[in-house]
């Protein structure tokens, strides 16, 4: 019985076919490379897509910050005009109640101005953090959507 089972390992052995062996290996790595090119040419597209998204971003900050710049001298202005003739409207003044009247009306008038600037500018601020960080949300989204794809 021993002489058989020895037969039997070496027809086992002689049924092996290295052409075949080869040709799986070739296959094997021939997906690789494949996949790896196609994992290399995502990556290459999102850091591009990244980078652009970066860009656009800085862009847009920079707009928004010269807007914002506008904004808030314009608002500075208006404060500065307002004082002067609130001062032009003291000087021409005669009773101590229409100082009073005046004073308590400017205090009043310059406490609506000034909300209304604040939420001018909150507006500005949220609006510009917004576009400022689109373009890269997006990039994040879709590169989050293509690993999961993946």
């Amino acid at each position: 019985m021993a002489k058989t089972a020895k037969t039997e390992d070496t027809a086992a052995f002689a049924a092996f076919d290295a052409a075949a062996a080869t040709d799986q290996i070739r296959e094997f790595a021939e997906k690789g490379i494949e996949q790896s090119s196609q994992a290399y040419s995502k990556l290459k597209d999102n850091t591009e897509a990244a980078q652009k998204a970066v860009e656009e971003s800085f862009e847009t900050a920079k707009a928004a910050g010269n807007e914002w710049s506008k904004k808030a001298i314009s608002a500075m202005r208006a404060t500065a005009d307002a004082n002067f003739d609130h001062l032009e409207a003291l000087a021409s003044v005669t009773t101590l109640p229409n100082f009073f009247e005046l004073q308590t009306a400017f205090a009043r008038k310059q406490a609506e101005v000034a909300t209304e600037q604040v939420k001018d500018m909150q507006a500005a601020s949220t609006k510009a953090l917004e576009d400022v960080f689109k373009p890269v949300k997006d990039v994040y989204s879709k590169a989050m959507s293509d690993i999961k794809a993946a």
